[in-house]
């Protein structure tokens, strides 16, 4: 009824969290049936009336009479989600919803731990992530259509900062994990295009946590010409390396500022202001660290610890800038114009030196002796230092232009852009390793550095790229076939190489009763050396390094169906790549160290599957899985095997080439998983998990022909959970006229608990050589669990 009593028909009658409900009849009456013995809310909706819910428990066969009156007033009306078919059409294309980014409980927040829950990853500690195989060094990122490009020098998650993109102020996420079109720029792997706010009305958020905090602000001027987007944030990780296995006295330290400034000049023309300024250090002074590994077998068991005392200290910087400008030209429905030139700039500093004094052997772990936790039996003792002074400048000015013409069927995009890249690099950095008293490489009258890497390069670089691209559509809204094909150029004059990389990819909907949609791509994806693909292991630089070269074929489906009382969809793709002119690297941390040759070639393929769908109404969850083998073949890996007698003495030898081997991306299954669920009386209380799980991966024995990515990091294996409460509600009218929050939308606490199973999982080896030189791997181990606390204010 409302306010007079007189019955309401067409009242919406829905219990929380499903997603079809029923409406009240002519007399305002209605019968529902609700399980027993379970707690549930039931919620009412009517346009001009405040929305009611009312919480309920009945026994079996128990049925209760209600009387409902419903109060006039605003009502917000129910967000209505317009999907775009492109997700379902393109080949690879992952649209996660922006607002999830918010909610994932996850040490490094932002867009790129969303990723990797459909991608995989092995590091909770960084932003960067593997797709089907690839390096970090692969994968495009795009802001408002510039690209954005990341630190170069870092070595590991610890020291890391904040990713460049601000996830308060993403209005829409495009990821390609494969089969990307030609408009996309030249790498192997995957795309991120991510695309801000355009704001309509003034606005803004601020958040405060233990780890991060952060505030942006949004609004437009009274003609709706001019818009301003501002964010910034500061992050340290303080509290999450407090728990590592090195301790010692963490100083990070990372902040950032934004601003996308946008300005209607009339109404064909348009110009945007994108900036960044970004700041990251990181001061490292450790004191002592303590491994440890366990070795089990029916015949052998042993207990193996290493105990490390630090002297020293690392500090780096990394400071990134950017402007871009953007014009966009409408002239027409048909027709869009739009140049860019932007400046970006990397400068990164590193100084390491550190002195470690380790002993090494059986570690007691028998609680009942005063020796518990020590070294009993030592195995092995030495020292080792660490030096380096190290930085790197990178500017790249990029001029370019893209246009679009839709015309009948037919939608034609081109571009063309031309970069300058300047770089300059210098490198200073030598390893001392001392064991049980001899320096090693050990000879006898001469001191000699086990590792030393001197060099300095200044780089000038031109490149030129463009590309061509035809989007077809045919058929009917019943059937529909769509064809999109593409040719991109590339040259950049260090190399003096000129690349042709051919795209196509095609869907089609059958006229089916199924909802299912079929779709695949093709082409080429090379991609020239940037920088680190040029350096070598001694720290020489080969200029002549060419593109690695790599042609994709990706087949796949999209299915919409109906299962477990609601709509859920079920996404498939099975992808193979083979690589040619491969340049081989290896991977400690997230550091990756080329071997600046273009010395293998390389194979990928795997299955990815996808099953989205709402547990709860208005509140997506999904579970990616899949499966991959990726391996490589390096040109003159060859090394002697030999023959030996009852005295292990070599009697004979072989010449033996090393052939396929895992690359060190080379990951069986991943799995992932996002769920979100609120309360059955209570949509104001929501949970929500991230779970990750990855099979081992290789890892390589430097200076190892035999032996290449022959060591294994076990299973990452990564449960993380948050809880979130909402404080204050949206409904305006129940605060008081003096409340400091009458202007505040929405505040939510959120409790967060990374790496809930508390499992050490393991990010890399220190390798360590006892008395009779036999080498051993102590694993380095990732963050432990860990507490995190939030608050989230919206205006």
């Amino acid at each position: 009824m409302d306010e007079n009593d007189a019955p309401l028909a067409n009242v919406s009658v829905i219990i929380l969290g499903q997603q079809k409900g029923i409406v009240t009849n002519d007399s305002g009456s209605f019968r529902l049936k609700v399980p027993a013995d379970k707690a549930f809310a039931l919620v009412f909706t009517y346009s001009g009336f405040k929305t009611v819910q009312q919480n309920f428990l009945l026994n079996e066969g128990e049925e209760e009479m209600i009387s409902l009156q419903m109060e006039t007033g605003a009502t917000e009306l129910d967000e209505v989600v317009v999907r775009d078919n492109r997700e379902r059409r393109e080949v690879g294309l992952i649209k996660p919803n922006p607002k999830s980014v918010i909610n994932l409980p996850s040490p490094i927040s932002g867009v790129e731990s969303l990723i990797k829950i459909f991608v995989g990853s092995n590091n909770e500690l960084t932003s960067q992530y593997n797709v089907r195989g690839g390096s970090y060094d692969e994968n495009l990122v795009y802001v408002n259509d510039f690209e954005i490009f990341r630190p170069y020098l870092v070595r590991s998650g610890q020291q890391e900062g904040l990713s460049f993109i601000n996830p308060a102020l993403v209005r829409n996420i495009n990821f390609y994990n494969g089969g990307f079109q030609a408009h996309y720029g030249d790498k192997m792997s995957s795309v991120l295009d991510i695309q801000y706010n355009k704001p309509k009305k003034s606005a803004g958020s601020a958040y405060i946590g233990i780890l991060e905090q952060g505030a942006h602000v949004e609004g437009v001027d009274s003609k709706n010409r001019l818009s301003y987007l501002i964010g910034v944030r500061n992050r340290s990780n303080r509290n999450l390396l407090s728990s590592q296995d090195a301790q010692g006295s963490y100083v990070p330290s990372s902040s950032d500022l934004q601003a996308l400034i946008s300005y209607q000049v009339s109404d064909k023309w348009q110009a945007d202001v994108l900036g960044n300024i970004s700041r990251t250090k990181f001061t490292f002074l450790p004191e002592f660290s303590q491994l440890t590994s366990s070795v089990f077998s029916p015949y052998y068991t042993q207990n193996l610890g290493v105990d490390i005392y630090f002297e020293g200290r690392e500090r780096d910087a990394y400071s990134t800038t950017m402007a871009g400008l953007s014009t966009t030209y409408q002239a027409n429905k048909n027709l869009r114009l739009k140049w860019l030139a932007s400046r970006f700039e990397n400068d990164e500093e590193e100084n390491i030196d550190i002195t470690g004094d380790y002993s090494f052997g059986d570690r007691d772990f028998d609680k009942s002796k005063p020796t518990f936790g020590q070294i009993v039996n030592p195995l092995g003792r030495g020292l080792f230092q660490t030096y380096a002074r190290n930085s790197l400048n990178i500017v790249d000015y990029n001029f370019s232009h893209k246009g679009s013409l839709n015309k009948d069927k037919h939608l034609f995009q081109w571009g063309v852009g031309y970069d300058k890249t300047l770089i300059k690099d210098k490198l200073d950095e030598w390893e001392y390793q001392d064991s049980a008293g001899y320096s090693l490489p050990y000879n006898p009258g001469l001191l000699q550095l086990s590792k030393v890497t001197r060099s300095s390069a200044d780089l000038d670089i031109n490149k030129f790229n463009g590309y061509v691209q035809d989007n077809m559509a045919f058929g009917d809204t019943a059937s529909t076939f769509t064809v999109q094909a593409g040719l991109r150029f590339n040259y950049n004059d260090l190399n003096k190489e000129f690349l042709l990389s051919p795209r196509v990819s095609a869907s089609w909907k059958p006229n089916w009763q199924r909802d299912i949609i079929f779709k695949a791509a093709a082409g080429a994806y090379h991609q020239p050396p940037f920088y680190r693909e040029m350096r070598r292991y001694d720290g020489s630089l080969n200029t002549a390094v060419k593109a690695q070269k790599s042609w994709q074929a990706v087949a796949g489906l999209d299915y919409n169906f109906f299962g477990l009382n609601r709509p859920l969809r079920l996404t498939a793709e099975a992808y193979y790549k083979t690589l040619s002119r491969v340049v081989p690297y290896d991977i400690d941390n997230v550091r990756i160290r080329y071997f600046g040759e273009n010395s293998a070639k390389a194979y990928a393929t795997g299955l990815e599957m996808r099953l989205f769908g709402e547990v709860v109404k208005d509140a997506e969850s999904w579970i990616s899985f899949g499966i991959m083998k990726t391996k490589e073949d390096l040109q003159n890996d060859f090394y002697q095997e030999y023959t030996v007698d009852s005295l292990n003495q070599p009697t004979d030898s072989m010449l033996v080439e090393g052939g396929w081997l895992r690359r060190p991306t080379d990951r069986l299954i991943t799995f992932g998983m996002f769920f979100q669920d609120y309360l059955a009386t209570n949509k104001n209380f929501k949970v929500y998990i991230s779970t990750l799980y990855g099979s081992n991966l290789p890892y390589n024995i430097p200076g190892s022909v035999k032996y290449r990515n022959a060591l294994l990091i076990q299973p990452y294996i990564r449960v993380d959970i948050g809880f979130s409460a909402l404080l204050l509600d949206i409904e305006k009218s129940n605060r008081r006229s003096h409340s400091p929050f009458r202007n505040f939308e929405t505040i939510w606490a959120s409790l967060e608990i990374f790496n809930l199973i508390d499992r050490p999982n393991t990010i890399s080896y220190l390798l360590i050589k006892d008395f009779a030189n036999n080498t051993f791997a102590m694993p380095n181990r990732l963050t432990p669990r860990l507490l995190n606390f939030k608050i989230v204010a919206k205006w």
